[in-house]
């Protein structure tokens, strides 16, 4: 009977030191976040985006996500790609007006799949006097490697119920 209780120690010694020798901590590596390369992206965006709306050219815009919503203001939301740029044409038609963006700050997710964006447009007449100024904010997602907008909105700092 003692050497079977000697065994079962024994053998009981053996499986937790195995258990203890087997136990892996889980490291999660956090991927590493280059914002100020990121923020660099957006704004390489930003730029493209107002070239395209600034020459006219809005049929192959890849700034938004097909199931973007843009809040423009005095305007019900825009929902959809299609309904933004056909929106962003009728706009061309009345108008000559130049855009920039400028952006300020950009929020990056922990894995670097979203970025919220927070920036400054002017817009400028034919003749490059100021018409409009304010600030907006995006939402950019990573999606197949490349970041689109998903949601958008500005606000005016003019005073535009009085042009």
């Amino acid at each position: 009977m003692k050497g079977m209780a000697q065994k079962a120690l024994a053998l009981g010694c053996i499986i937790t030191f195995l258990f203890a020798c087997n136990t892996r901590k889980e490291e999660t590596v956090e991927p590493v976040i280059d914002k100020e390369q990121i923020k660099k992206e957006i704004q390489a965006k930003e730029d493209e985006f107002a070239g395209l709306y600034n020459d006219g050219v809005l049929k192959d815009i890849g700034y938004y996500a097909d199931d973007a919503t843009s809040f423009f203001q005095n305007r019900p939301a825009l929902v959809g790609k299609e309904a933004i740029v056909e929106f962003l044409k009728s706009d061309l038609n009345t108008n000559s007006s130049k855009i920039s963006f400028k952006t300020n700050e950009v929020f990056v997710s922990n894995d670097g799949n979203l970025v919220l964006e927070i920036g400054h447009f002017t817009v400028v007449d034919s003749t490059n006097t100021g018409i409009n100024k304010g600030n907006y904010m995006s939402l950019f997602e990573k999606r197949n490697g490349k970041y689109v907008c998903v949601r958008d909105m500005s606000a005016s700092d003019v005073d535009l119920s009085t042009q």
